[in-house]
């Protein structure tokens, strides 16, 4: 018969500890607390109505601070997640770079931050207040209302060295790369491009794709003839940079398909825009929404789902995140 082997049973136990705590390392994104709805009930029951509130008195004042939250909400989740590190202040802060440079909306969310401070003090982050900003916007500009979930923690690091966005050239295959890494597929992104239905860019952004396109001396061929002159009369070339022009041209503060039509049509005022129309992989999901009997409906819907995804994106949980009592808090 073959002898019993001797084994201790301190190193057994050490073996089985290691092994447990190996598989708790690999699974735990999947115990970690994930936004849900009605996260605050009675801790902050009234959340939604405060910033509600805030949002609406500040978008009757200046209606641009609605594309502004929702640029800002976009910025804030591609880079370090759905965090507020966008809201961040310093010297070398996510603020500082070029993107966000002309973000607006701040002062908006430090209001409503300030306001809960007083009704809930030390409850509710500044990432979840910016998420449900940007959807407060985008119902008072005429687009959807979807429920947000909350429970999103604030970031303890902004830096401008992080900050790498999709950008005003950019292909498809680019824009679809970056937001592939963000967990967002082909329709998310044509679905959160057209955000652009509200909003406005600076001239110097664009404005050699419509005098002197890839140095040819010559428009962009993809811009239709008769928006052209439209365009150069806005932005000439010896004008100044700053100058805003709508992206959804007949429609700039309006949410809704006249984006995506405005596409179909050669009149997208970015490059990254336009292409959605030129791509063949995303060209059939603008003929989708705009082929259905009521577009708007199918696309505030698509819209809504999107932006939750969105919303969700790298997310901060335990010792990872904070809730701040000032949104703006300087950067450390």
């Amino acid at each position: 018969m073959g002898s019993v082997t001797n084994y201790n049973p301190r190193c057994v136990i050490l073996l089985l500890f290691t092994v447990l705590a190996a598989t708790a390392t690999k699974h735990r994104n999947n115990f970690l607390p994930r936004p849900r709805l009605g996260y605050y009930g009675s801790s902050c029951w009234n959340v939604e109505s405060i910033v509600r509130s805030v949002v609406q008195s500040n978008y009757f004042a200046n209606p641009a601070n609605a594309p502004g939250v929702l640029r800002m909400h976009f910025h804030d989740c591609f880079v370090q997640g759905c965090d507020a590190s966008i809201l961040l202040a310093g010297p070398n802060s996510e603020r500082t770079a070029i993107p966000n440079l002309s973000l607006r909306g701040f002062n908006v969310i430090e209001e409503a931050k300030t306001q809960l401070e007083i009704a809930c003090p030390r409850t509710v982050s500044c990432a979840d207040i910016l998420s449900l900003a940007a959807r407060d916007f985008v119902v008072l500009a005429g687009g959807p209302w979807w429920p947000v979930p909350l429970g999103r923690l604030d970031g303890k690091v902004s830096l401008a060295s992080n900050v790498n966005l999709p950008g005003p050239t950019d292909s498809v295959a680019l824009q679809r790369q970056m937001f592939s890494a963000k967990n967002l597929n082909t329709q998310d992104l044509v679905v959160l491009v057209a955000g652009h239905t509200i909003g406005t860019a600076g001239c110097g952004v664009f404005r050699n794709r419509f005098f002197n396109y890839k140095n040819t001396g010559s428009p962009d061929p993809t811009i239709s003839p008769s928006f052209v002159p439209q365009i150069q009369s806005q932005c000439p070339l010896n004008g100044d940079p700053a100058t805003r022009v709508v992206l959804d041209t007949g429609s700039g503060d309006q949410f809704d398909t006249s984006y995506l039509n405005n596409l179909r049509n050669g009149r997208g005022v970015l490059e990254s825009d336009q292409v959605l129309w030129t791509d063949p992989q995303t060209r059939p999901i603008v003929e989708q929404l705009l082929g259905l009997r009521f577009p708007f409906l199918w696309f505030g819907q698509e819209f809504g789902r999107s932006m939750t995804k969105m919303s969700q994106i790298e997310i901060k949980t335990g010792l990872d995140g904070e809730i701040r009592r000032v949104c703006s808090a300087v950067n450390s």
